[in-house]
């Protein structure tokens, strides 16, 4: 972890209120799949903007964000040679296991993209399924990278792209007709990763979910973004987290 001076690449609409922001950075950042970066915009917003990092290319790190308060307004304003401090790479990501070799990536919304971190990580050497949610057509996006998956299935909630349904039922229907990963990990809204968690537990899957929470400081610090946990502690999602075994938290 370290708080790098990342000088703005592009900045750039992808879909219906999502951006991608690419940074540079003097030195190389050693980011692992499911990682974030708590980015600074200036001004006024004392607090830094905790963001997924989608994926890093030598000194260029890109993040992928959805328009909500006025720091994600600010940072969609920012164009390319602006200069904001990033602390990063932040939480324990995603790992899997050598003895796992079948993956299976089910995410929604802007949980898609630490799943592509995952899927540039380990694309080369494990068998990958991604089973990605979205919105309507207009929040597709990320799908240049998901095609070089094993197999990839993009659905809708409305239907207007790919079959009518969630990413959770995509996977569900997949995994009756025999496609059984070793592992599941997966990122999105909580209903969706309390669905999950329930097929997983029927079908006696291992399954590691990374959890959105508001934070502070992004080290542990605040105890703004604590989680409930099965066990009946409490949870640091920027410190614990924020990929946690589903069986040990409470959706």
């Amino acid at each position: 972890m370290k708080d790098y001076v990342a000088t703005i690449v592009k900045n750039e609409k992808i879909a219906d209120n999502v951006y991608s922001v690419t940074f540079s950075t003097e030195e190389e950042v050693p980011v692992r799949a499911g990682q974030f970066g708590n980015i600074s915009v200036g001004g006024t917003h004392l607090l830094r903007r905790p963001i997924a990092i989608c994926k890093k290319e030598g000194k260029e790190v890109t993040f992928c964000y959805q328009l909500k308060g006025e720091g994600t307004h600010k940072l969609r304003e920012m164009k390319a040679g602006s200069v904001l401090n990033v602390l990063m790479p932040l939480g324990n990501g995603f790992y899997v296991e050598k003895t796992e070799k079948k993956v299976a990536l089910v995410g929604g919304g802007v949980g898609v993209f630490p799943l592509i971190s995952v899927l540039r990580e380990y694309g080369n050497e494990k068998e990958i399924s991604a089973y990605i949610g979205y919105r309507n057509k207009g929040a597709v996006c990320g799908v240049e990278e998901f095609e070089k998956a094993n197999k990839f299935v993009a659905v809708t909630d409305d239907g207007s792209y790919g079959e009518k349904m969630n990413a959770v039922q995509a996977f569900e229907k997949d995994l009756q007709a025999g496609n059984r990963p070793d592992v599941v990990l997966a990122c999105g809204p909580t209903p969706m990763l309390r669905a999950l968690k329930a097929l997983v537990e029927r079908e006696n899957l291992t399954c590691y979910v990374s959890l959105e929470e508001r934070m502070g400081c992004g080290i542990g610090a605040c105890l703004v973004c604590v989680c409930d946990t099965t066990n009946g502690k409490k949870a640091r999602v920027c410190k614990d987290g924020p990929v946690f075994n589903a069986n040990d938290v409470s959706l």
